[in-house]
């Protein structure tokens, strides 16, 4: 920045800028103003020595000198560092005390010419003992030395606006006005002079000053305010950094009428970072993993942290380091990018198989302020453990001829991680398996699963040993031997089927094999060799019936007549299934199968097919009929035909082209009707057969086919199907009228009471129907009259004085009868001139067919005595129930 200095020089200076602005304008070239002044640091290099270190806050380093040919004493200084600023007389300050490392430290400072064209210079701190001290801002321990005379401060700077011409003249570049730099977090007093605005003008007229821009007049509002008389820019409150970096205002300068004096002149403000904000790690724990047995360096993990302060000084360059490491310190962390790495061998899942590290970042490359984080590191499986057999040796027992038999498991150990391809077993035979009847797998539960594959046979090996090795899924990590283990098989022996050699036999033989005659032997023979046991034989399958064999000796024979053209016989070939048994416990059978191959002779004539044919009586077209034949050849063809019994009277028969058929003509027209035609069929070796084909004559010309038969007949044959279905309409009506009339008949039913007879009865309740599928009751059954029972005798007094009961009239509707009972059942045991006796009922009769039991046995209670003299009130009909229920026992 400039710092504008008028003083006495500003009228010469006016006054030969005119003249030289005049001119340049009549020769229309650009005239230096100061041809002998280049403006610039005094030196390209200063080297302060200090006295002591750290260097403490406000402490005086050095000063620096620069001109920019304005002849101005000021100017805006900037430095790369947080920890130095520059006083506007080139004057280098402590702002924070530091602390160093490193014996040469240096640093840079930059500042502007009025052009604004950059200049930088570089300093450099050196003790006594012309060790350096400084670099960028880190400050390296050494000995107190003679501190240099602390320089007084400048006043706080003064900016001047930009001068500006009008008309033709060419414009002189407008100054550059460079950042002013203001610490964050200042402590005040508020609010606190930071620049002073003045015009160039101000000795003539009164001019008022006034700022706009963020931090004035837009949010945050009221941060800067400036004097309006004097110019004077303060801040009122500290400033965050990291909320805004820097502001840019605008400063106006007017007359007492309004009118702008200067031309608007802008600043920028630049918060200066301080170290306010401790980093924070990305996240609170950090996870990563690494392969067991790796080599140290190798890289594991990297943590991160952040810094809100400023990433371009070292408030915010972190470094990283780690505090504690739990079981052990196998890792190391790189101090500048956080990346965790292995630090020596030993790395051992099946040992440790997590380490916890408490990890620290600290800004101020690590001396400042600092957090800390967890970071959990788990150690991967590798296959550097083999599985190891628990038993090193086996013993197994297996039966002969068994298939798919576990013989036993074969258990290890291994101490990758589980259910991880390092620790899933693959077992292999290595010897003894040489004819493949073993086969090992791995089960779920990481044993070895031994089977046996195929049938054993005692006789031939009654011991197998076998070597058997583990190893794993994934290949070893490091040089290891797999584990082994040997197993002894011992085969038990079993009584074994006899066996027929060989499985299946063929015998080739005519059709025509004489019946008791040998067709072959077939024989099998027993393993079991040491056993002394007989052999007998049977046969399980003949589905013909054709063969026998003799039990002791296998010798196959015929007891039927073979024909090739059976129904059983494929491809003339005919299957037995023939069984050996032996006499061992239990006894054991073996199969053979015997295929006879049938040799054709010709025993089967020829036929016609069809049998039966239709065809017109005028014009008729010639019929074929099939030659059939069930020989081979040459056994068939060529076929000649012969008609017999008069037939070729009317017909003509010769065989078609191929001559498979025959082709039956009419000589002449027929009558319709149905004629045999008897023909007879020769072979080629002369075998013939007679054979009937009945021919149907139709009466039409032409046709291959007759038409239908209700129109080649006529009319007869009409009506003789009417008579037909006419009949077997009327016998239907017939049974019709018959179920009816015996419906009628049953529904015809004895009145239940006269009408006429209102008095009691004896009645007769000795028919229950017809059983349980009877729901058709007759009524009529309720009521019978003392007329048929001659020996009932009755006594009736009735009352003079008192009126009888009404009863109601018997209902049509059989839906009412129990209402009709139950109302005048009332009316009877309430009528004053009934008997005072009961009646005599019977009950002789149950009827028949029915699926129901008898009614004694029926209890009228089967819990306990019962209480039967309320008998007594209800009426002169329960008395009598009353007096043989209700009595006591004797």
């Amino acid at each position: 920045m400039w710092v504008a200095s008028v003083g006495y020089l500003l009228p010469l200076c006016a006054v030969v800028l005119l003249f030289t602005l005049q001119f340049c304008r009549v020769c229309c070239v650009d005239v230096p103003t100061n041809v002998s002044c280049r403006p610039g640091f005094s030196s390209s290099s200063y080297r302060f020595h200090v006295k002591s270190t750290p260097l403490s806050h406000s402490t005086v380093l050095g000063k620096v000198n620069f001109s920019d040919c304005s002849g101005k004493t000021d100017a805006f200084y900037e430095t790369d560092v947080a920890h130095i600023l520059v006083a506007s007389d080139g004057t280098l300050v402590v702002n924070r005390q530091m602390k160093h490392h490193n014996q040469v430290k240096s640093f840079t400072v930059h500042a502007w010419d009025s052009e604004g064209k950059k200049f930088s210079t570089n300093i450099t701190l050196v003790d006594h003992g012309r060790r350096l001290l400084y670099s960028r801002g880190h400050v390296h321990s050494g000995h107190h030395n003679t501190e240099l005379e602390s320089p007084k401060i400048s006043s706080l700077p003064v900016l001047t606006f930009p001068k500006f011409n009008s008309g033709l003249s060419r414009h002189k570049r407008a100054w550059v006005i460079p950042p002013m730099n203001v610490a964050e977090n200042l402590r005040g007093p508020f609010p606190l002079q930071l620049v002073q605005i003045k015009s160039s003008r101000d000795k003539e007229i009164t001019v008022f000053y006034s700022i706009t821009g963020q931090g004035a007049d837009r949010p945050p509002l009221g941060i800067f305010t400036i004097k309006r008389e004097d110019g004077w820019v303060s801040v009122t409150v500290p400033l965050d950094r990291e909320e805004y970096a820097d502001y840019t205002l605008k400063c106006y300068a007017v007359s007492q009428n309004g009118e702008s004096v200067e031309e608007p002149m802008d600043i920028i403000i630049r918060v200066i970072d301080q170290n306010d904000n401790r980093p924070r790690f990305t996240q609170k724990v950090f996870e990563g993993s690494v392969l067991e047995g790796v080599p140290p360096g190798t890289p594991v993990m990297n943590v991160t942290a952040t810094d809100a302060d400023d990433p371009n000084t070292e408030n915010a360059i972190l470094g990283y380091s780690i505090l504690n490491q739990e079981p052990g310190e196998m890792f190391i962390i790189h101090r500048q990018t956080g990346v965790i790495s292995v630090v020596t061998t030993g790395l051992d899942r099946e040992s440790v198989n997590k380490y916890t590290l408490t990890i620290q970042v600290a800004d101020m490359e690590g001396e400042g302020l600092s957090a800390t984080s967890t970071a959990i590191i788990t150690i991967k499986d590798q296959n550097d453990n083999p599985p190891l057999f628990i038993s090193k040796t086996y013993t197994a027992n297996v039966t002969e001829n068994v298939v798919d038999f576990e013989i036993l498991q074969l258990s290890v150990t291994d101490k990758d991680e589980p259910h991880s391809p390092n620790w899933r077993a693959v077992y292999r035979i290595v010897k003894g398996n040489e004819g493949g009847f073993f086969n090992i797998s791995t089960a779920e539960s990481n044993n070895g699963i031994l089977k046996v594959v195929k049938g054993l046979d005692y006789e031939t090996t009654p011991v197998y040993t076998l070597l058997i090795s583990a190893e794993n899924e994934a290949s070893f990590s490091i040089a290891l031997t797999p584990s082994t283990a040997t197993v002894t098989v011992f085969v038990l022996d079993q009584n074994e089927a006899p066996i027929f050699n060989p499985k299946e036999k063929t015998e080739q033989l005519r059709e025509d094999h004489p019946v008791r005659r040998v067709i072959s032997t077939y024989t099998a023979t027993d393993p079991d060799k040491g056993q002394k046991q007989v052999i007998r034989y049977n046969i399980s399958r003949d589905p013909a019936g054709w063969l026998e064999v003799n039990p002791e000796t296998g010798v196959i024979s015929s007891k039927a007549e073979l024909d090739r053209e059976s129904v059983f016989v494929q491809n003339n070939k005919y299957s037995a299934v023939i069984l050996a048994s032996d006499d061992g416990i239990p006894s054991a059978t073996g199969t053979g199968t015997l295929i006879l191959d049938l040799e054709d002779v010709n025993d089967n004539a020829p036929v016609p097919s069809p049998r039966d044919f239709e065809i017109c009586n005028e014009e008729g077209v010639p019929v074929l009929l099939q030659i059939v034949d069930r020989d081979l050849p040459p056994h068939t063809s060529p076929f000649r035909a012969q008609l017999l019994r008069s037939s070729d009277k009317n017909w003509t028969v010769v065989l078609n082209e191929k001559g498979d058929g025959l082709l039956l003509t009419p000589k002449h027209m027929l009558k319709p009707a149905l004629y045999p035609v008897y023909i007879r069929l020769f072979d080629a070796q002369g075998i013939f057969q007679d054979t009937v084909v009945n021919a149907t004559v139709c009466e039409c010309k032409g046709e291959l086919y007759c038409p239908p038969k209700s129109a080649h007949f006529g009319p007869p044959v009409f009506s003789v199907v009417l008579a037909v279905l006419a009949a077997i309409l009327a016998l239907l009506i017939l049974l019709l009228l018959v179920i009816l009339f015996m419906k009628r008949r049953k529904s015809v039913k004895e009145p239940l009471l006269p009408e006429d007879d209102v008095r009691d009865n004896i009645y007769y309740y000795d028919e229950e129907g017809g059983g349980e599928d009877d729901q058709d009751f007759d009524l009529s059954q309720l009521h019978r009259g003392l007329d048929a029972r001659p020996e009932i005798t009755r006594n009736d007094v009735v009352p003079t004085l008192m009126p009888a009961p009404q009863y109601r009239p018997r209902p049509a509707n059989p839906d009412e009868i129990g209402n009709f009972i139950d109302e005048n059942l009332n009316a009877a045991d309430n009528d004053p001139t009934a008997p005072p006796y009961d009646s005599l009922l019977v009950f002789d009769y149950e009827g028949g067919d029915s699926e129901a039991g008898s009614l004694s046995s029926l209890n009228s209670s089967s819990s306990g005595d019962q209480d039967y003299d309320c008998l007594n009130e209800w009426g002169p009909r329960f008395r009598k129930l009353a007096d043989m229920y209700g009595g006591s026992e004797d």
